[in-house]
């Protein structure tokens, strides 16, 4: 890629769906994160899929990243992920490690924490420095396959009005390095101080897209494409839109809700420009400020849901819309996950189940109620 950068999109001929769920390991002993996921993937015995392998390694070596293959429904890919799971148990119990999944550690700090192997990450921690070491954060990303390029900027424009409320719903990181930081989602906050991370810029025709892609190489912001770090982008190579939202979900059940939710979304819109209906938009400083809102207040943020700047609680915009999508989800065929989506308010998301676990163990007089969280961490994610 170089001046006249020309960006090819291998579009999907059905909205098929891919998910990446990084998971984190933990000593079972001091439920400190440990750097071992060198180890436990040499012990691993998976099959690789048609798209690549099913584990792969992440920035630091207490992380393990599970990869569905490309699935039509989201079932198939709960069914893979769970799959890919287990035989990750399977090593990681008889090493006396456990698993989580959340946004962050609820005590873990940079330094102790091991790098990965590869030129890419050096560079990476080399150029943002202190920024780039605070990378101690997990995330969940969906990707939805798209038929035809002239879509993808439409759909990923109007998905920003969206962002609270995946955003809200998965938040999972409200500590940091032993500290409760007030917000339910401090990972988003975190990973948008990277050059190209954060909110992507709203672009209407895909030629504008690759004259930025083309001006970030040229100007040595970027390497690649892979770089564009945006929390929802376009994945040219797949044929997809990668909606990289939410924080790191500690439960298969919830991210099999946010999953429907996000795929439900996707198909909704598509099928809105199918019928050639314009798909409504936000300006950036409103979606700018829903993200913000959603990181801090999480369920109880209230909203800017349209151009003209009314506003709602996101729970009850949430409602409207899962409503909405109930016809999109039987064509999808995960109407019963969509309607766990509705079940994460009513239970609490992860940073309230957090915050009550804290809370538990602070009054029955824990010297270190920080443990209890990770504690109910690891239960959830082996019972859920």
């Amino acid at each position: 890629m170089g001046r006249g950068t020309r960006i090819d999109f291998n579009a999907s001929p059905r909205p098929t769906l891919g998910v990446e769920w990084e998971v984190v390991l933990v000593d079972r002993g001091t439920r400190d994160l440990a750097s071992s996921a060198a180890e436990v993937m040499r012990a691993l015995d998976l099959p690789a899929h048609a798209g690549g392998q099913r584990v792969t390694k992440e920035l630091l070596r207490n992380t393990l990243e599970i990869v569905t293959p490309v699935c039509e429904t989201v079932a198939e890919a709960a069914e893979d992920l769970s799959s890919s799971l287990a035989a990750i148990r399977r090593v990681t119990d008889a090493m006396g490690l456990d698993l989580v999944c959340s946004g962050t550690h609820p005590f873990g700090v940079f330094d102790n924490q091991l790098v990965s192997d590869d030129p890419r990450y050096d560079e990476l921690l080399e150029r943002t420095q202190w920024w780039g070491r605070q990378l101690l954060i997990w995330g969940v990303h969906v990707h939805v396959g798209i038929d035809s390029v002239h879509k993808v900027l439409p759909i990923l424009n109007t998905l920003l009005n969206h962002y609270p409320h995946l955003q809200a719903l998965s938040a999972s990181s409200p500590y940091w390095a032993g500290h409760d930081t007030g917000f339910a989602s401090n990972r988003s906050q975190m990973f948008q101080q990277l050059p190209t991370a954060g909110l992507p810029f709203q672009f209407g025709r895909w030629e504008e897209f690759e004259g930025y892609v083309d001006d970030m190489l040229v100007t040595g912001v970027i390497d690649g494409l892979s770089d564009v770090r945006w929390d929802v982008r376009p994945s040219p190579r797949l044929g997809t839109i990668e909606v990289r939202v939410c924080d790191g979900t500690p439960t298969l059940w919830e991210l099999r809700a946010i999953t429907a939710l996000v795929h439900c979304l996707v198909v909704h819109l598509d099928g809105e420009l199918e019928a050639g209906r314009e798909l409504p938009t936000m300006p950036p400083w409103h979606v700018q400020e829903n993200k913000w809102r959603s990181a801090r207040y999480g369920l109880d943020a209230e909203i800017i849901v349209d151009a003209a700047g009314r506003e709602r609680l996101v729970t009850d915009d949430l409602d409207d819309w899962l409503t909405r999508l109930e016809p999109v989800a039987r064509r999808l065929r995960c109407e019963d996950e969509l309607r766990l989506v509705a079940q994460i308010p009513r239970r609490g998301a992860s940073y309230q189940r957090q915050r009550a676990a804290f809370e538990a163990a602070r009054r029955a007089g824990a010297q270190q109620p920080l443990l209890a969280v990770v504690d109910s961490l690891v239960t959830e994610l082996r019972e859920g």
